[in-house]
């Protein structure tokens, strides 16, 4: 079976400006840095432009408000983060087995969500990630258990499987429950198992 290409990626937008997307970019590089130097929640729409040198009317035409410019951050990373899905080194992008690149997604999602858990709340999504990534995460998993010929309704396995890595039900587990990101990861890769043996 050949991989789809009908996946619902982030960041394909229209085609902008060249002046538009150099400052798009600009903004975007210079929030990310200030999230990384002082997290999120200390993220203003002053500080990203006096970071990026440009006026604070720029970022507010570009997006609207700071949950705007967040959504727009955590969009950015979810695209890297998708591009490497489709194309990046195996075994989460293409060249491994379905079952490796199955098991490597779960983890790689489980750590960038909780990565991003303060720019997931920041964007206003409460714990969760936008339509759009969530359809290419079970648009992709559907895929692998496809490859694997697991029997069933495949598109309601897909979503047992990606509900664990949901950041609600990942912090309750390590930040609530106080399990290790490991025990959660083995218990995981242990559903996956179950569901491709059942």
């Amino acid at each position: 079976m050949t991989e789809p290409r009908f996946l619902p990626m982030l960041g394909q937008q229209p085609p902008e400006r060249r002046d538009a997307a150099h400052n798009r970019k600009l903004l975007l590089e210079a929030a990310q840095r200030l999230v990384e130097q002082c997290g999120p929640d200390a993220v203003t729409m002053e500080a990203v432009a006096t970071e990026a040198g440009v006026g604070k009317g720029t970022v507010f035409r570009r997006f609207t408000s700071r949950s705007g410019l967040m959504a727009a951050l955590l969009n950015h990373s979810e695209a890297e983060w998708q591009a490497n899905v489709m194309g990046g080194p195996a075994p989460l992008g293409p060249g491994a087995p379905p079952i490796d690149r199955l098991l490597a997604f779960g983890r790689s999602r489980m750590i960038t969500n909780l990565r991003h858990a303060d720019l997931i709340r920041a964007a206003g999504h409460s714990g969760g990630r936008p339509y759009a990534a969530y359809s290419f995460a079970a648009t992709h998993v559907r895929y692998l258990l496809g490859e694997l010929h697991v029997r069933g309704d495949i598109a309601l396995l897909a979503t047992s499987l990606l509900a664990p890595l949901e950041l609600v039900i990942l912090e309750q587990q390590t930040r609530i429950e106080g399990m290790s990101l490991n025990r959660v990861a083995a218990g995981w890769e242990d559903l996956v198992h179950r569901v491709i043996a059942g």
